[in-house]
């Protein structure tokens, strides 16, 4: 897989426990190891980005929901830029 920032994380992260998820769903979900997704969680949870239901079910709380529908919104953007760039840099140009 290729590199990916933490905030690429973070939004995979969030983006798996939309309908509520539970550790191993995630990690799986968002390509990490148990560590790291214990070290992820525990940073969402300070952040008020994601909670627990007490039952090992995580979801995003309304701040995480709100993070997640900025990123989604800049990561259309770059693609959608990324996209113009090649046809604009493309051989038939």
């Amino acid at each position: 897989m290729k590199y990916r920032s933490r905030t690429d994380i973070i939004g995979m992260i969030l983006q798996a426990a939309m309908n509520g998820a539970t550790k191993t769903r995630i990690m799986y979900n968002a390509f990490l190891s148990y560590a790291q997704l214990k070290e992820y969680l525990a940073f969402l949870e300070e952040k008020g980005l994601i909670r627990s239901d007490g039952f090992g079910i995580y979801m995003p709380t309304q701040k995480g929901h709100e993070l997640l529908r900025k990123y989604e919104g800049i990561s259309d953007l770059i693609t959608l830029g990324q996209r113009e760039a090649a046809i604009v840099h493309s051989p038939e140009w």
